[in-house]
């Protein structure tokens, strides 16, 4: 999200913000010959470029001092190279016998057994079924004519079933009705794998009235034997449901057969491997021997034991209309095979897999869909001999970290590493049967490094998630950033003739966001600051003019502020397709960012004209942000002007973060947040539920992270590390565990079910902050031509860590004890200089850098120094390459 922020004077009030880099935009422009104020005061006297000796002997103390802390690489999460194999058997059932071999590559092998099923009993003739409703004909997922009446629950075909045609609405019903009694010891239910009852009553009629038979809830079954207490003698017999395994196809109750009897149970033997933690790639099983029936095997694959049942969290196929019921399934050979898991039929349209998965547990059941019979029989015997993962993401060992932190807050460095590892596992090549499909092809991205939006799920670039993702990718492994500059480029390429431009290639890159080409001007403007890569700028840089001054003024009113509605845009989403029109804060306040960014990268080029005109444009907006959106009795800026009265996380962050909101306003809008958003596991999103029930109990890692910025930039550390811990504490400590989720819900759940993506590269910001504004390195003109160093140590006793700039790394080494001296220690490549911004705690001070007298007795001596933050910090500019090392002392030590 939004990186640079508007210039602040010297001794601001207690509580402004103070961003990280205040110098960019106002260095940017006065090189291009615009005048945005008055000059800085200059320095005392030149400085020198290179250490003293005594300045070389204090870095080498601190070095001393911490020898004895765990080393960063002691954290790293990733894999050590492509084969990864799990670390632990869950549990096994069935007939199953050594299950723990598949942790042992030629240690043995785990053989799953299930013997012929008999046939089972069938209705007797004339006997019909009638239901509650039923779902119309249609082509089905593989463009079969398919019926969904309740004659199919008892047609002796499990390949056909009953769906009723009530999402989500109970009670379902389905009645049997037979020519003549029967005596029923009970019944057995088959349902679909994508839609079996939980809770359901089954009741006998009697000639005369219903009775209860039994009563089931919790079912977990797609099989289940329901036995009576007794016996009954019967013409009909009633099933109401009322609930449904929840399901990306919808809750709908579909049951394949009802029949008449109890089944003697058929366990499927299954073994459960987990892998330790989401991974991602293409599964491997190496099967010793076989059967000669062609015994099959399913995988269900999920990021959480939650959700793993008899199909997968997430299909790909799902989308695309294969029907493959939730797994990846294989018939093995009598000789045994070495099977890869790739996307694609086995057998003509028969046994389907899926291919490359996101996921933590693996459940190896052997079973066949109906449908597969008879290239694959759900029995038989399998020897499995191993199973392992091709990890398909970027490998992140400590050789291939450029950047890395460590703080005397173990929490804190897990949450760094599990935020590298979550960006590592979506750091992938685009390909065409690795994406979710919805028309997100394209061959102008086939074969080349991406960032996806997740593991799993939406394995499309989006640009909105590279405000975040890049920024990590930045941050870790530089020699990767191409991945962001080939969506970012590939994105402006498709730009529309109007000059909006699409947010991914999803649905041949038409999806309507009306935020997300936004997201493309600040994160172009990130990616440059971080890369310098001045080709990229000029190449694109039409782009950003017409999506600048030509697509949004289409949507801009007469007060000059962005309204969701004008120019037919009323039906385009955003992040979370929130339904919200007209002036809305987060766009306005994010549109002020985005000029301010495009200024900065205008000034960069020469075109003086252009960041005039988009700095007095970004005022205009703030202007009229604070004018028509503040609600003054809340203390805190609306979410819309239109509808009902809340108050959003992402439009208030954003406020502070893009110098809209002023000190008071500032302050006032986080204090909001505090008394309304504050949940155990996060901030959630908006005050109340005005927009979607539960929305007060959502929380976003995506919008959280400007919270977080606004927080540390308005000297409100603590505050941003109770949040971060709340945050990530919660991801951390549930299963999955390390990565971090696409979005939490009510209680701390996946917020939409299984369906939820736990490795979201958008929710990884707890990276950049803390090496942002915890550590306090950043960059402040392109490819870190000049930098900045402003710890916010809050009550973090000391950090250290270093960042890559294509200079060589800059690395930054702080101790804050909780009284006494402030240390700080940088060293800095070769062609870059910088400032550092050191706290005072409120206290007079005496500040040396590199042993020579830079503040003291209340004045500048040195370094161009000056007071900020109503006293809070001392800005020390003109520090060449090399090491330099500031020490802040109490007056009078």
């Amino acid at each position: 999200m939004p990186e640079h922020m508007p210039d602040r004077s010297a001794g601001a009030e207690p509580g402004v913000p103070a961003p990280q880099r205040r110098t960019v935009l106002k260095a940017a422009l006065a090189a291009a010959g615009v005048t945005v104020g008055a000059a800085a005061p200059a320095a005392a006297s030149a400085q020198p470029a290179e250490p003293t000796g005594a300045a070389a002997s204090a870095g080498a103390s601190q070095e001393a001092a911490h020898e004895a802390a765990p080393s960063w690489q002691s954290y790293v999460q990733g894999p050590s190279g492509r084969t990864v194999r799990p670390t632990g058997i869950v549990r096994s059932s069935g007939d199953v016998t050594r299950a723990d071999a598949l942790l042992r590559p030629g240690g043995g092998t785990t053989v799953l057994k299930r013997p012929e099923p008999a046939d089972p009993p069938r209705w007797p003739e004339g006997t019909t079924a009638a239901a509650s409703s039923s779902h119309a004909p249609n082509n089905g997922n593989d463009g079969r004519p398919r019926t969904y009446d309740a004659s199919n629950a008892i047609d002796g075909d499990t390949d056909t079933f009953w769906n009723d045609d009530t999402i989500a609405a109970y009670p379902d019903t389905l009645t049997i009705t037979t020519a003549a009694p029967v005596t029923l010891p009970g019944i057995t239910l088959l349902s679909n794998p994508d839609g079996f009852p939980t809770d359901f009553t089954v009741e006998t009629w009697d000639g005369a009235a219903w009775s209860t038979a039994a009563t089931v809830t919790g079912n977990d079954r797609v099989r289940r034997a329901v036995p009576f207490a007794a016996p009954v003698a019967t013409t009909r017999v009633r099933i109401t449901v009322t609930a449904d395994q929840d399901t990306p196809k919808g809750d709908f109750t579909r049951v394949n057969e009802v029949y008449p009897g109890v089944l003697a149970d058929d366990e499927i033997p299954r073994v459960v491997v987990d892998f330790g933690k989401v991974v991602v790639g293409y599964p491997h099983l190496r099967f010793a021997s076989a059967s000669d029936n062609s015994p099959g095997i399913r995988l269900a694959f999920s990021e959480t034991l939650q959700f793993l049942t008899d199909r997968s969290d997430f299909t790909r196929s799902d989308q695309s209309g294969v029907p493959a019921q939730g797994t990846d399934q294989i018939a093995v050979p009598a000789g045994g095979a070495d099977w890869k898991d790739v996307k694609g039929y086995q057998s003509g349209s028969q046994v389907y897999a899926d291919g490359l998965h996101g996921f933590r547990y693996v459940q190896i059941s052997l079973d066949a869909l109906p449908a597969d019979a008879p290239a694959a029989q759900p029995f038989g015997e399998v020897a499995v001999d191993s199973v392992w993962l091709e990890f398909t993401g970027y490998v992140g060992t400590p050789d291939t970290y450029r950047g890395w932190f460590l703080s005397s807050d173990d929490d804190l460095n897990r949450y760094w590493y599990g935020a590298a590892y979550t960006n590592e596992l979506v750091t992938d090549t685009f390909r065409p049967d690795d994406i979710d499909p919805r028309g997100a092809d394209s061959p102008t991205l086939d074969g080349r490094l991406v960032l996806h939006d997740g593991a799993k799920r939406d394995r499309d670039p989006y640009v909105g998630d590279l405000a975040v993702s890049a920024r990590t990718l930045y941050l870790t492994h530089d020699d990767t950033a191409q991945a962001a500059r080939n969506v970012l480029a590939d994105l402006a390429e498709h730009q529309r003739a109007d000059g909006w431009i699409p947010p991914a290639s999803i649905n041949n890159y038409t999806l309507p966001l009306f935020d997300y080409p936004l997201w493309w001007v600040t994160c172009s403007w990130d990616y440059v600051l971080y890369t310098g890569d001045r080709g990229y700028a000029t190449r694109y840089y039409p782009q950003l003019v017409k999506v600048l001054d030509g697509w949004y003024p289409s949507v801009t009113d007469a007060d000059g502020l962005l309204s969701k509605g004008l120019n037919n845009t009323g039906g385009y989403g955003d992040y979370a397709f929130l339904g919200r029109t007209g002036r809305v804060t987060y766009y306005n306040v994010l549109y002020v960012q985005a000029l301010r960014d495009a200024a900065a990268l205008a000034a960069f080029l020469g075109h003086a004209d252009d960041a005039a005109r988009w700095t007095t444009r970004a005022g205009t907006v703030a202007d009229a942000v604070n004018a028509h959106l503040w609600d003054a009795d809340a203390g805190a800026y609306l979410d819309s002007a239109t509808g009902a009265v809340r108050h959003a996380q992402d439009g208030n962050s954003l406020a502070v973060v893009a110098g809209v909101a002023e000190a008071e306003r500032a302050a006032a809008a986080l204090a909001h947040l505090d008394a309304t958003t504050v949940r155990p596991y996060g901030n959630a999103f908006m005050d109340n539920d005005t927009i979607f029930g539960g929305a007060s109990q959502r929380v976003y890692a995506f919008t959280s992270y400007p919270e977080l910025l606004a927080r540390f930039e308005a000297g409100r550390a603590d505050s941003a590390l109770d949040q971060i811990r709340r945050t990530y504490g919660w991801m951390d400590r549930n299963d999955p565990g390390t990565t971090h989720w696409e979005g939490i819900g009510p209680d701390g759940s996946l917020y939409e079910g299984a369906y939820t993506s736990m490795a979201h590269g958008w929710s990884t910001g707890v990276l950049p902050a803390l090496t942002n504004e915890l550590l306090g390195v950043l960059p402040t003109a392109p490819g870190f031509a000049s930098w900045s160093v402003r710890p916010h140590p809050g009550s973090i006793a000391w950090a250290r860590g270093q960042v890559p700039t294509p200079h060589g790394p800059l690395t930054a080494h702080w101790q804050h004890p909780a009284a006494g001296v402030f240390t700080l220690a940088v060293r800095a490549p070769h062609g870059t200089r910088g400032e550092v911004a050191v706290p005072t705690d409120g206290r007079a001070v005496t500040v040396t850098v590199d042993g020579r007298r830079a503040w003291s007795g209340g004045r500048p001596a040195a370094y161009g120094a000056t007071l900020q933050d109503g006293g809070g910090r001392i800005l020390l500019n003109g520090l060449g390459p090399g090491a330099h090392t500031v020490t802040v002392r109490p007056e009078g030590r």
